[in-house]
């Protein structure tokens, strides 16, 4: 027996169903079986940088500098079959196990998928990227004879500058979660994915790259009891609309206005379309005001969270800037709350977002572009759910504007981890999963 009484139809990126009366709970990270490969292959897979580790190792640029003196030319690339076969070997708790290696680029850069076991036998998701760091760092010692006193450049190759920081810093081993240390509270391991990193995993797609982000988000969600009880509803009603695409809503809305629209046009398009879909009927009047009603909140506030996307894209797209994400959350939502007397995207929280993201990415203060902000950050961590997934679309349109682009930041993402259909096609890949 369903769960919920609603059903919803999955269109993808260009405007085609892809299945047609789905239970809600079906696109559940808790159900869908795409949505928990993703996050499974998000904890346990790790990407190596061989190109890089020989790179460094060749100029004696390690961790967060250069160590003059200790150059080591290794052929890594040329021996890649040995290393990975190590790897392989000490990375697998018994032969045949899920253990996986993929190579790109000729062998400079694989992604290693670290066996279930390992993860299950540990507390956090440490232990994936620690167990490929070493066995890459050992592989390498071993493949070469190198001795012990030049051993310790392997593992700053490899490792960066841990443990002298806290994380990772300058290391050719990757995951695309950060480590848990970074994580400002319970449940945010999940949110605390940058923008970027989701923009290069997905080809600089923006509605597969919200898909993505919006996945991350959710999920994100339920591990930190923001979905328990009612509210479960709630977010995944969020989820279906704003991230994926669900009775075509956020496409029609940027078809309609991508052309010569504004946020105002797509505010009238969202109210014009929740009252046709009944999801709010007019109330009473107040001179020349109209108030609107709505006999189903949570699904006004995924209304409310397609509009913002849709209103995202169609503005951030038109400029092809990113630096108009935030404004555009802000404003989207306070026209909508003065149009409708309803509250706008996750009941104003999205609004007070806006204003500290506004601030912090590109005003006064000026810290950084809006591509290298998370659902972590003390800035944009407060919406649930429902605001970085926009922010990934604006950062998908830009054309260079920001600071900090997605190829300077998180090339390595998507030249690994975007060739894996599940990361690059989450749409499609959560609709089969249904």
């Amino acid at each position: 027996m369903a769960k919920y009484k609603e059903t919803i139809d999955l269109y993808d990126d260009a405007g085609k169903q892809l299945k047609s009366g789905v239970p809600l709970e079906k696109i559940s990270p808790l159900v869908n079986p795409a949505t928990r490969k993703l996050i499974d292959l998000t904890k346990r897979t790790i990407a190596v940088n061989l190109g890089g580790i020989q790179e460094g190792l060749k100029t004696g640029k390690v961790a967060k500098g250069y160590v003059l003196g200790r150059e080591m030319n290794l052929d890594i690339i040329g021996n890649k079959d040995a290393i990975i076969g190590k790897i392989k070997e000490m990375v697998q708790v018994e032969e045949g196990d899920d253990t996986n290696i993929r190579e790109f680029g000729g062998g400079k850069l694989i992604l290693v998928e670290v066996p279930k076991t390992r993860l299950e036998a540990a507390s956090t998701y440490d232990a994936a990227i620690t167990a490929v760091a070493s066995a890459a760092t050992f592989s390498i010692v071993e493949q070469f004879d190198i001795g012990a006193f030049d051993a310790a450049m392997v593992k700053a190759a490899v490792w960066g500058s841990y443990p002298h920081t806290m994380d990772l810093t300058g290391a050719n081993v990757t995951s695309i979660l950060s480590i848990p240390q970074n994580n400002e509270g319970l449940g945010y391991a999940l949110r605390n994915i940058p923008v970027n990193h989701a923009v290069m995993i997905t080809g600089k797609n923006a509605m597969q790259g919200a898909a993505l982000s919006s996945t991350f988000e959710q999920a994100g969600m339920f591990e930190m009891g923001n979905a328990i009880g009612p509210f479960e509803r709630a977010q995944l009603l969020t989820y279906a609309y704003q991230g994926l695409n669900a009775n075509n809503l956020v496409y029609d809305l940027v078809k309609k206005n991508g052309a010569t629209g504004t946020i105002g046009t797509v505010v009238q398009s969202l109210v014009e379309r929740a009252i046709e879909d009944k999801v709010i009927t007019p109330g009473k009047k107040g001179g020349y005001f109209q108030f609107y009603d709505t006999k189903d909140p949570m699904l006004w506030n995924a209304y409310a969270a397609a509009g913002t996307m849709a209103a995202t894209m169609v503005n951030c797209g038109a400029g092809r800037f990113a630096q108009a994400v935030s404004s555009t959350l802000l404003y989207f939502n306070d026209l909508l709350e003065h149009e409708t007397g309803l509250p706008g995207c996750d009941y104003g929280r999205v609004m007070g977002t806006a204003v500290g993201f506004s601030f912090f990415s590109h005003s006064i203060y000026g810290g950084g572009g809006p591509g290298i902000f998370n659902g972590n950050h003390v800035v944009t961590r407060h919406a649930a759910g429902v605001a970085i997934p926009c922010v990934v679309a604006a950062a998908a349109l830009d054309a260079g504007t920001q600071m900090f682009s997605p190829e300077s930041t998180s090339k390595v993402y998507g030249d690994t981890f975007g060739q894996v259909d599940v990361f690059n096609k989450p749409i499609q890949q959560i609709a089969k999963g249904v």
